[in-house]
């Protein structure tokens, strides 16, 4: 079994994290607001969908009943 060394597990942190290719303020900012976006538009999709059935459901009853 291998033995654990917290120095040598931080080293291997420190040269992990310098491999990583970090994004730019720019790029960071593009994909945040796109996730934002689409996030709105998902959510007027969701109730679009929400209102349409809630509309058939009623006339479906009404009509039932």
């Amino acid at each position: 079994m291998a033995r654990l060394d917290p120095v040598q597990y931080v080293r291997d942190v420190k040269t992990e994290v310098a491999r990583v290719t970090w994004p730019s303020r720019k790029e960071t900012l593009i994909t945040t607001g796109l996730v934002l976006a689409l996030s709105a538009l998902a959510a007027v999709f969701f109730l679009v969908v929400d209102k349409i059935v809630q509309f058939a459901m009623t006339l479906l009853f009404q009509y039932g009943g």
